[in-house]
C-alpha cells in the first residue's frame, strides 16, 4: 500500500498547498509472513485527516479516517456533506496509488458510477474503514445517519458496482432501518480515541501469552460509539454485519481489524471474514460470556466438583442462542493457553483462551463448530515455550496412534432401568458373584464394541457368569500395556468405536443380566508429551518431588494425590464411568503401590510422612474420598482393590478407624492375592510332594474374613512366562485337565467371590497373548483334542450354575457363620473338605481331593441333621473329561462321630477331583 501525506483527507478548509506539498509519513515495515497482496481488493481506503495534526501518530501501516465533530443541527450536516462530496473528487491527486476502489487514477469518480460500498441484505449501505485519533465514526456515511442529515452527494448511483468484501471507501450510505438509527450515537464532542488493539495487547496476543482477550477482542463500549476489533490471522478483509449495515474493519496487520461505530450499545453482530480463496460468516467467538459459573469455578477450586467432566474439556452446546463448542481447561501455570484444531487448520494463534480468575482454568466459547471436529490445547509454558497437549478430559480421542482430541456429545438411550434398579438390592458381598476378566481388543480380534455386544453377551450368560470384568478400556497410546497406562482418563478406547458404541455394549450386558466390572487406574500415567506429564510446563498432576513423582516399577508418573484439583479430577472420573457409562464396578489397580511411600523403593529414595510412617497420607485420604463419594452417588456399585499386601481395613468403612490408628479406605471387596499365590503354588508341586505344602491351602482361612474377598485367577497369572492355568499343573495332559478340573471346583467352593481370565475356561495350553487373545480353535470339532477342552468349558458352565442356585456358596461370604472346617489337617492324604452354610443354616459339602488315585470308603464327618447328600458336582464326571468316578445315589450319614461332627458319611474318593454335595 502507497503512504499517504499526513493532512490528506476530504476537508476543503485544508490549504490547497498543504495538500499538496508535504511529504508522505514513512511506511512502517511490514511483516513477511503478513505480506499483503498489490491486488485492488487489498489497497486500503485514503484516510481522512482531522482538522488538527493527532497527539500521537498512527504508524503508516494504519488507514487514518477521521471526521470532525460538530454540534447536532441539519444545517452543519448538510454542509459536512456537501464538503465531503466535494473533497471526495480531489483526494488522492497526489498519489494515484491510493485511490480508493471505484475511483479513477485522478480520484474522480468514473462517470455514471459512485464509489461502491457493501450492501447489506436489507438493501442499507453503510461506510467501511476504521477511526483514529479524533474521528467519532469509521466513515462519513455513519456520522451523517447519527445527525440525521439527508443521503449526501455521491451515494450509490445506478451504474454503481459491488467490490470484494473487505475495506471499502467512506461514503455515504443510504438511511439505515429505525431500529438501526436509534442505535448510533450522536458524537457529542471530539474524542481522540484508536478502537485498534495496543501494542502491548498485540504483542501478548500474537505470542499467546494473553490471558484476557475478551478484555481486548470483540465488541466493546468506548468513547465515541462501540469499538470492534477482531484477530483474524491470514484473513484480508473483515466486516462486521449487524442488523440492515455491514461495516468494513480497518487492517491493522498481523491479523488485527479494528472499527470504532458511534453506536449507543453493543448490538447483535456477526463477522463475514474473507480470505485468498473463500468468504466465511461467523459468530465472533469474543463476544460472548463465560460459559462456566462461579459455582463450578469455587467447586473446582474446592476440588469438589463430582461432575468435573460437565463443565471442563470440550463440549458442543447452545450459548446466549448461537450452536457451538465450549473448550475449558485446567492450566494454572500456563502464561496463555489457545485452541487448535481442524477447524483453524491447528493453527491456535485467533483462538486464544480466557483465564477465569484464580481457579487456574481457561474457557472459550467456539461458535460455529461441532461434533467430531479433532482438538488440542496450545499451551505456553512459564518460559515462554509452546506445547501441544490433548485434552485431559476429552471424552472421545482418535485411533492411536494418532493423539487429537474430539469433540464428542452422546445421544445413546439406555435400556437397562430395570437393572439399574435391580442391581442395588443386595449388597456385592452378600451376591453371587463370579467373574470373568475380558480384554476386548483380544477376545475376538477385530471385533468392534457393537460387534462385541452381538457375542460377548450371549457367550458370558451361556457360562453363567453373573459379571465380566473389563481390562482398562480408557484410550491409552501403547496396546502392549493393555491399557494400564491410560492417556484418556475420560475416553473410551477408539480402537474399537465411538463413546457410544462402549454404551452400546454395557447396555447389551445388562439386558443380558450381566453385570460390568472395569479397571480402573488411577495409580500412574505414562509420560507421553502430549498428554498429562508436565502439562501445562510444571509437574501439575504429578507430584513436584521427583522421588514421589517417579514411579519406580513401570516408567510412569504417579499422580499428586495431596493435591485438591488431582484429586477432584480423579474421584470425579470414578464417578463418570458409573453414571454416564453404567458401569457396575470399579476394580481399582495398584492400590499397593499407592498405600506406600517405600513402595519398590531402597532406603534414601523415599521420605517418611509426617509423622514418620512410610504410609503415603494422600493417598488414604484420596481412595476413601472416592470410595465415599462413588458408594453415595451411585447405589449399586462396587468398588475393587487390587492390594497385594496386608494393609489394615481395604474394605472396612472410611469412619471406622483400626487397630493402625487410620479409617478404612471403604472399598467394596479385595483380590486376595494371597490365596491366590499361595494355591497356585500348592497345585504346581507333584501331589507325592503336596504333603509338604498342604498348609498353603488352609492359610487362606486364617485369614479370610479380615476383609471382603475376591479370589483371582487373573491375567497377570497367565502371561510373561507364568504359564497357562492347565500349564502350571503337574503331569501329563489328563492329569494337567484333572488338577485344573479340581483346582476349578476348590476355588468356586472356598469364602470369596470368583474371577476366572479368558481362555482359562477351557484349558487353553498356551500364555495369553494380546496380539491374538484366546484359541479359540482348541473348540474346533474337527480338532482332535476339542472334547478335552470342551469339557473343562462345561465345567466351568455348570460350577457357575450350581454356584448361583446355592446361597450357601455366597450368602456369607464375609461372615465366620458360613464356613465350617471338616478336615484341614489330612495332608498325608492331599484331602481337603469343608461346608458352607447360607443364611437359613442350609449346609453344602465340598471335598477335594489332589492325588492322582482313588480313595474308597473315606469316611468324612457331617452333621446329623441331614437325612442324606446327594453330589451336586463332581469333577471327575466323564462329561468334563474325567475318569468318571461319581456316586449317582444318594449318600445317607452313620451315627459315628468323625472329624468332631456327629454323623459320617463314607465316599468314594475320584482321582485328583472336587466333589459338592449338598442335602438330598
Amino acid at each position: 500500500m502507497t503512504p499517504r501525506p499526513e493532512s490528506s483527507g476530504p476537508f476543503p478548509e485544508q490549504p490547497a498547498d498543504r495538500r499538496h506539498t508535504e511529504p508522505p509519513a514513512p511506511a512502517r515495515k511490514k511483516t513477511p509472513a503478513k505480506k499483503q497482496s498489490a491486488s485492488p481488493a487489498k489497497k486500503q481506503p485514503a484516510p481522512a485527516a482531522t482538522e488538527k495534526p493527532a497527539a500521537r501518530k498512527t504508524p503508516a501501516k494504519k488507514t487514518a479516517a477521521a471526521s470532525r465533530s460538530a454540534p447536532v443541527a441539519k444545517a452543519t450536516v448538510r454542509k459536512a456533506a456537501a464538503e465531503k462530496a466535494t473533497a471526495r473528487k480531489t483526494a488522492g491527486r497526489t498519489q494515484a496509488g491510493s485511490a480508493p476502489a471505484g475511483t479513477t487514477p485522478s480520484g474522480e469518480t468514473p462517470a455514471g458510477r459512485a464509489p461502491a460500498v457493501e450492501e447489506a441484505p436489507g438493501g442499507a449501505t453503510a461506510p467501511a474503514g476504521a477511526a483514529v485519533p479524533g474521528a467519532t465514526s469509521t466513515g462519513t456515511g455513519d456520522a451523517q445517519r447519527a445527525r440525521g442529515g439527508r443521503k449526501a452527494a455521491g451515494t450509490r448511483g445506478r451504474g454503481a458496482t459491488r467490490t470484494a468484501p473487505g475495506p471499502s471507501t467512506p461514503a455515504a450510505s443510504t438511511d439505515p432501518a429505525p431500529e438501526d438509527a436509534q442505535r448510533l450515537a450522536p458524537p457529542e464532542a471530539e474524542i481522540a480515541v484508536s478502537p485498534a488493539v495496543d501494542a502491548g495487547d498485540r504483542e501478548r496476543l500474537l505470542h499467546g501469552t494473553h490471558h484476557a482477550p475478551h478484555s481486548v477482542l470483540g465488541a466493546h463500549p468506548v468513547p465515541g460509539g462501540i469499538a470492534f476489533r477482531a484477530f483474524r490471522p491470514y484473513a484480508r478483509a473483515v466486516t462486521v454485519v449487524s442488523g440492515g449495515m455491514t461495516v468494513g474493519l480497518h487492517d491493522d496487520g498481523d491479523g488485527f481489524f479494528s472499527g470504532l461505530l458511534p453506536l449507543r450499545e453493543v448490538p447483535a453482530y456477526r463477522l463475514r471474514v474473507a480470505y485468498e480463496a473463500t468468504e466465511v460468516e461467523t459468530e465472533d467467538a469474543y463476544r460472548f460470556l463465560p460459559t462456566l459459573g462461579e459455582l463450578d469455578l469455587h467447586l473446582i477450586g474446592e476440588g469438589r466438583h463430582e461432575e468435573l467432566w460437565t463443565v471442563l474439556g470440550a463440549h458442543p452446546t447452545a450459548h446466549q442462542g448461537v450452536s457451538g463448542t465450549r473448550f475449558s481447561v485446567w492450566a494454572p501455570n500456563a502464561l496463555g493457553v489457545r485452541v487448535a484444531g481442524s477447524f483453524n487448520f491447528w493453527d491456535g494463534t485467533g483462538f486464544p483462551m480466557r483465564s477465569l480468575g484464580s481457579s487456574g482454568v481457561w474457557e472459550l466459547f467456539v461458535p460455529g463448530i461441532g461434533e467430531g471436529e479433532l482438538y488440542k490445547f496450545e499451551i505456553t509454558r512459564p518460559d515462554g515455550s509452546k506445547t501441544l497437549r490433548a485434552d485431559p478430559m476429552a471424552r472421545r480421542t482418535e485411533v492411536p496412534p494418532a493423539t487429537s482430541s474430539i469433540v464428542t456429545s452422546s445421544r445413546y438411550e439406555w435400556g437397562d432401568a430395570q437393572w439399574l434398579e435391580r442391581r442395588a438390592e443386595v449388597p456385592a458381598h452378600r451376591a453371587p458373584l463370579s467373574v470373568y476378566e475380558v480384554h476386548l481388543p483380544s477376545w475376538r480380534p477385530g471385533l468392534t464394541y457393537r460387534q462385541l455386544a452381538e457375542q460377548l453377551p450371549a457367550y458370558v450368560a451361556d457360562l453363567g457368569f453373573t459379571h465380566v470384568e473389563l481390562m482398562p478400556v480408557a484410550e491409552h497410546p501403547f496396546g502392549g500395556s493393555w491399557g494400564y497406562q491410560v492417556t484418556g482418563f475420560y475416553a473410551p478406547t477408539a480402537r474399537l468405536g465411538t463413546p457410544d458404541d462402549f454404551r452400546y455394549l454395557v447396555d447389551a450386558l445388562h439386558r443380558a443380566g450381566i453385570g460390568v466390572i472395569m479397571d480402573w487406574v488411577p495409580a500412574h500415567f505414562p509420560r507421553d508429551e502430549w498428554a498429562l506429564a508436565e502439562f501445562d510446563g510444571r509437574p501439575l498432576y504429578e507430584h513436584s518431588d521427583p522421588l514421589r513423582a517417579a514411579h519406580p516399577d513401570w516408567g510412569t508418573l504417579e499422580f499428586d494425590f495431596g493435591r485438591r484439583e488431582v484429586r477432584n479430577f480423579l474421584v470425579a472420573n470414578a464417578l463418570y464411568w458409573c453414571e454416564e457409562f453404567h458401569i457396575d464396578g470399579l476394580r481399582v489397580d495398584a492400590v499397593a503401590s499407592m498405600l506406600y511411600l517405600d513402595y519398590s523403593r531402597e532406603p534414601g529414595q523415599w521420605t517418611p510422612n509426617e509423622h514418620g510412617g512410610r504410609e503415603n497420607l494422600d493417598a488414604v485420604a484420596f481412595l476413601q474420598e472416592m470410595n465415599a463419594t462413588v458408594y453415595r452417588r451411585v447405589p449399586g456399585v462396587v468398588t475393587i482393590a487390587e492390594e497385594s499386601t496386608a494393609w489394615d481395613g481395604v474394605t472396612r468403612a472410611t469412619h471406622h478407624r483400626g487397630p493402625s490408628g487410620f479409617g478404612g479406605l471403604g472399598f467394596g471387596l479385595k483380590w486376595n492375592m494371597g490365596w491366590m499365590h499361595d494355591s497356585l503354588e500348592y497345585m504346581s508341586h507333584e501331589p507325592v510332594h503336596r504333603r509338604y505344602h498342604h498348609g498353603e491351602m488352609t492359610f487362606s482361612m486364617v485369614y479370610a474374613y479380615s476383609e471382603n474377598y475376591v479370589l483371582p485367577i487373573s491375567h497377570d497369572e497367565v502371561v510373561h512366562g507364568k504359564r497357562s492355568l492347565v500349564s502350571k499343573m503337574p503331569g501329563d495332559w489328563w492329569r494337567r485337565r484333572a488338577d485344573l478340573r479340581a483346582y476349578l471346583g476348590f476355588m468356586w467352593a472356598h469364602p470369596g467371590k470368583q474371577l476366572l481370565f479368558m481362555g482359562q475356561e477351557f484349558a487353553q495350553g498356551a500364555e495369553w497373548s494380546e496380539a491374538h487373545g484366546p484359541d479359540w480353535w482348541l473348540l474346533d470339532p474337527h480338532y482332535g483334542a476339542e472334547a478335552d477342552h470342551r469339557g473343562v468349558r462345561d465345567l466351568v458352565r455348570d460350577l457357575n450354575t450350581v454356584y448361583r442356585a446355592s446361597p450357601a456358596l455366597w450368602q456369607y461370604d464375609t461372615e465366620p457363620a458360613g464356613f465350617r472346617w471338616v478336615t484341614g489337617d489330612a495332608a498325608d492324604d492331599n484331602v481337603l473338605a469343608f461346608l458352607r452354610y447360607d443364611a437359613d443354616g442350609s449346609p453344602l459339602l465340598a471335598v477335594s481331593h489332589f492325588a492322582p488315585v482313588v480313595r474308597h470308603d473315606y469316611r468324612i464327618g457331617v452333621p446329623d441333621d441331614v437325612p442324606a447328600w446327594h453330589e451336586a458336582l463332581n469333577t471327575d464326571a466323564a462329561r468334563y473329561g474325567g475318569s468318571d468316578v461319581t456316586s449317582p445315589d444318594t449318600v445317607k450319614p452313620e451315627p459315628q462321630g468323625w472329624h468332631g461332627l456327629p454323623a459320617s458319611i463314607r465316599l468314594t474318593l475320584p482321582p485328583l477331583a472336587t466333589v459338592w454335595l449338598r442335602p438330598a
